[in-house]
């Protein structure tokens, strides 16, 4: 018998994947990875146990919090530090959900692990799940190549997250009209601008200014913009202004028109592969809602790549993912380093 260690968060997807891969014939057991001292995780933890005694099935729970915040919570703020807007979710899946979580799993004897990810495995290999509009691939391009045969993903082939939903009221989890989670975790109520306050003591104010160096304006501190930005910024002008361009070394926020948005292509560097070669040409993605669009690759050297589009993209943001596919196929992806 196959056996499997099934993530689980306390919602619906997770325990639906244990529901269907115990009626599978798997031998599973769950488990939870604790990654924040506060009460939402320690609710989430008692969430995951009352499914799993629901179904019958072991639990256990993964202390990581130390690592956490040194990989993923440190991260996200030394990048907004750097004038950058990070993608902790992808780190958070590549060293967490499948990298802890998988090395936990071989010493308790399991020899695969399963999610509730949107995202489909086969023969080694990612692909889109049916369920396009909750695809969550372009956050799992960090994978290690050599473990794909290893994850399952029972939810690849739901095209409708009401139909995971009537599974768990069938099963009488509790988790069956449990709210999805679309929020940063660590972030209380979403509110980047006071995390970011609470967790960086050198913020310092600079000017906002227009390409051509005029300035029009104050800002709070770099970290607090983002690229493509045009709220909050507390500057009245002829035309609507949005954020252009983060200026760490100078400590300015560059605004401009929307076209001056536009570019054509960028930079990429830790790049992770799951197919075995990129292509020269290529579908890609530098946000995860974004639309696929066709572009050029160019390898500069081993870990960083030149992409061009075929057509201007708007709001390309250093520190975010750009991520490669061939039709449905996900080939891996990149940090956005350079906006050209």
């Amino acid at each position: 018998m196959k056996k499997c260690l099934v993530a689980m968060s306390g919602g619906v997807d997770s325990a639906v994947v244990a529901y269907l891969l115990k009626k599978d014939g798997y031998e599973i057991a769950g488990a939870t990875m604790s990654l924040l001292d506060n009460e939402a995780s320690k609710q989430a933890i008692m969430d995951a146990e009352d499914i799993c005694n629901t179904l019958g099935i072991k639990h256990y729970v993964f202390h990581l919090e130390k690592e956490f915040k040194m990989e993923v919570i440190d991260y996200f703020v030394k990048t907004y530090q750097e004038g950058k807007t990070p993608n902790p979710c992808v780190i958070c899946n590549q060293r967490f959900k499948f990298g802890y979580f998988y090395t936990e799993a071989k010493k308790l004897g399991y020899s695969y692990i399963a999610t509730g990810h949107y995202a489909k495995v086969k023969d080694g290999r990612l692909f889109f799940s049916k369920n396009f509009a909750k695809d969550q691939s372009y956050f799992l391009y960090g994978i290690d190549k050599e473990l794909l045969q290893y994850v399952l993903f029972p939810l690849a082939d739901f095209s409708n997250k009401e139909d995971v939903r009537k599974i768990a009221e069938t099963a009488g989890i509790s988790a069956s009209r449990k709210k999805d989670s679309e929020d940063i975790c660590f972030i209380p109520d979403n509110n980047y601008k006071t995390y970011l306050e609470s967790s960086i003591t050198n913020i310092t104010p600079g000017d906002i200014t227009l390409k051509d160096g005029k300035v029009i304006g104050r800002h709070e501190g770099v970290e607090f913009y983002t690229i493509g930005q045009r709220r909050g910024l507390g500057v009245a002008y002829s035309y609507p202004l949005y954020v252009v361009e983060l200026d760490r070394t100078n400590n300015r926020v560059i605004v401009g028109k929307n076209e001056d948005l536009m570019h054509q292509g960028l930079i990429a560097n830790n790049i992770q592969l799951l197919a075995d070669s990129l292509p020269e040409r290529i579908d890609a993605k530098v946000r995860s809602r974004g639309k696929m669009e066709q572009a050029s690759v160019i390898w500069l050297d081993d870990d960083k790549i030149k992409v061009t589009f075929d057509r201007k993209q708007r709001a390309i943001t250093k520190g975010q993912s750009i991520v490669f596919y061939s039709k449905d196929e996900c080939l891996g992806g990149g940090i956005i380093e350079e906006v050209i």
